[in-house]
């Protein structure tokens, strides 16, 4: 089993609180934390994650205990350096004594090279060395459509920012992409995840697309069970053919996360934590769509 927690709220400084209260652990006391955000580009969420989602959550792990607090990330096709601009991460760094890495300014050297079972990827990939000897990794990712190839981009989709550039064109090009995606996540697990879904995107994305209030925030420590949730979320809310068809955990990016071990392997093993009375009536509208 595996504890997911359910939020109702339109505050992200309470939905990041209650998240944290109603999970119930502390992965990051004592740790130098590696905190992953979803910075595609600078567009306003849920194109990329909300600031004050993100200055909350670290603020949270700084009164968690954690040692020290890395953001490392890539954007694309947006350039790094201007997406941190524009998000106002460099000026959040100064505020709470953040270091900033930028993913595409990190040598070769800064990348190692993995390969799964069975992998889609021609030669395997080179993914970022400062998350795969990380101590603790915590990551926020946001909830909506992908028009590119990926049907949804929750947090199996956020790994692809650690993996080099250079194997973009390869991935966007794959009829394996969505498969390509999930073999990422067998490389590392992150010890704490947080969907912020106050705004969706239920078509189009990941830049642009159209909005939708779920008003919800989901946490807990498995990509698997948070991605079956997302998609049933999007279900709820009316979403694409691509993202609507199937069983859940038939969707291939979840499929072929379950084959590799990533996370759980049914709906079964999901134990929901609510807030409130309107957070378990979502809970019962989830658990009708993972059991389609």
């Amino acid at each position: 089993m595996t504890k997911l927690t359910i939020t109702s709220t339109k505050n992200p400084i309470y939905g990041v609180n209650k998240s944290l209260e109603l999970l119930g652990i502390n992965p990051v006391k004592d740790k130098n934390v590696v905190f992953k955000p979803n910075f595609n580009t600078a567009d306003p969420p849920p194109a990329s994650s909300s600031m004050d989602t993100i200055k909350q959550l670290l603020i949270k792990i700084k009164e968690m205990g954690a040692r020290s607090i890395t953001v490392a990330e890539r954007s694309g096709p947006a350039k790094t350096a201007e997406t941190f601009e524009k998000k106002g991460l460099y000026t959040l760094a100064e505020e709470l004594d953040l270091k900033i890495v930028d993913l595409t300014d990190v040598p070769k050297d800064g990348y190692v090279l993995k390969k799964t079972e069975d992998c889609h990827w021609k030669d395997g990939f080179l993914f970022a060395k400062i998350y795969d000897d990380a101590e603790c990794i915590v990551e926020t990712c946001c909830l909506k459509t992908h028009m590119y190839g990926g049907h949804f981009t929750l947090s199996l989709k956020n790994a692809v920012g650690l993996v080099h550039k250079k194997y973009m064109g390869e991935l966007h090009s794959s009829k394996n992409q969505r498969k390509m995606i999930a073999e990422i996540n067998a490389v590392y697990k992150p010890d704490l995840i947080i969907m912020d879904g106050l705004i969706t995107f239920v078509d189009r994305g990941p830049m642009e697309g159209t909005r939708k209030e779920a008003n919800v925030f989901v946490a807990g420590t498995d990509k698997v069970a948070i991605d079956a949730v997302g998609v049933a979320l999007l279900r709820i809310l009316g979403t694409t053919p691509e993202v609507t068809k199937g069983p859940i955990f038939e969707q291939e990016q979840i499929k072929r996360a379950v084959e590799l071990g990533v996370g759980i392997t049914s709906p079964n093993e999901i134990e929901f934590i609510t807030d409130s009375e309107e957070a378990e009536k979502l809970v019962l509208q989830i658990k009708e769509k993972l059991s389609e």
